[in-house]
């Protein structure tokens, strides 16, 4: 029997602060160059950065299928990573190209994946769920590629519940050797690429309530790293 997914948004939205003009125009202006340049890697995303990322996958959903309840994946693209999940475990999706979301529905049908409740078209940095929502998020080489990487962090913390946990995998910037000459070179390119060459990890650390538990480089050639953050209960507590 085919899974029936949930396409739209939750009705639980947030209320939202408007944003000023000028902030906004900035937004909208960056939303748009995500999306088009992700509706250009869409057909062929599986067969090439879905390859050089396949390692950094298949190491966080390792990790996560040693958890239990529900799991929120930010950025989940095509769906690559779904499924190699746990059965044992609800899956919820997001992502803000609806060219990648359809090749994940595709996904989910053909191979019969009744754990994923949900994949959705939404912003990572308005994610429209309650707080608390989720025992894991994850987010895979999604920190690159958004307006507002801090922005983001603060939305993985508020839905995740106190003692879950937080995982990025990502590409961060060298900033010496011929990795970070490359880097920096690449830079102004980074609206064709769909992500930022050069990206510090200053801009993940931002979270008083998330406190940094793992972090290690990833195959090939180190080139990712997964960070596993673990929210804390008493800081939530105390805000």
């Amino acid at each position: 029997m085919r899974p029936t997914l949930r396409t739209r948004e939750p009705r639980q939205l947030k209320h939202l602060k408007p944003l000023k003009r000028t902030r906004e125009a900035t937004m909208r202006m960056n939303e748009a160059t995500i999306r088009t340049a992700y509706r250009r890697w869409a057909p062929v995303y599986d067969h090439t950065f879905g390859r050089i990322t396949a390692e950094g996958r298949k190491h966080a959903v390792e990790m996560i299928n040693r958890r239990a309840g529900r799991v929120l994946e930010v950025g989940v693209g095509t769906g690559l990573s779904l499924p190699d999940y746990g059965r044992h475990l609800e899956i919820v999706g997001i992502d803000m190209s609806p060219e990648m979301l359809d090749k994940a529905r595709e996904r989910v049908a053909a191979e019969g994946l009744i754990n994923i409740t949900g994949l959705y078209e939404m912003d990572a940095g308005d994610l429209q769920f309650p707080d608390a929502s989720f025992d894991t998020v994850v987010a895979m080489y999604v920190i690159t590629v958004v307006p507002d990487p801090e922005g983001v962090m603060r939305e993985l913390s508020r839905v995740c519940r106190p003692g879950g946990d937080v995982i990025l995998i990502n590409h961060f910037s060298a900033e010496e050797g011929m990795r970070g000459w490359v880097e920096r070179r690449m830079a102004p390119f980074a609206d064709k690429l769909g992500w930022r060459p050069v990206f510090d990890v200053d801009r993940v650390m931002v979270c008083k309530d998330l406190a940094l538990v793992e972090k290690r480089g990833l195959r090939p050639f180190g080139l990712f790293t997964m960070m596993r953050f673990r929210k804390s209960a008493a800081a939530v507590a105390a805000a």
